[in-house]
């Protein structure tokens, strides 16, 4: 699993870095409730990595976005565990919040399925 600040120390000390004023991590977590309110204790991920690289792509050519990292956890999950880790550096931070929920919109729409396991 890589770390957000292994990713931020990498572009930093990029070809990007002098140019990046924002830097924005988000950090999925499966949670003890569904969107509905009802109990889950836990959830099914699988991740197309064609459909991710494809995102990746889509977000890295907005304006002002100088680099995307994600990381998808597959599999069976609890309550508590991370689903996702994203990082998305840009200049400003009007661009830098458009380019995080243009992926993660993404992300949780095309490039992963999600099943949630409700208690028995």
């Amino acid at each position: 699993r890589p770390s957000a600040e292994g990713w931020l120390e990498e572009i930093k000390n990029g070809p990007a870095g002098p140019q990046v004023g924002m830097y924005l991590v988000h950090n999925g977590v499966v949670r003890s409730t569904s969107r509905a309110g009802a109990p889950v204790t836990g959830m099914h991920v699988s991740c197309d990595y064609d459909l991710l690289a494809q995102a990746v792509c889509q977000v890295e050519t907005k304006p002002g976005i100088f680099a995307v990292r994600v990381w998808i956890n597959e599999g069976a999950l609890a309550v508590g565990d991370d689903i996702m880790l994203a990082l998305v550096a840009g200049d400003i931070r009007d661009n830098v919040f458009a380019g995080m929920q243009e992926l993660v919109r993404l992300i949780k729409s095309v490039v992963i399925t999600e099943r949630e396991v409700a208690e028995e």
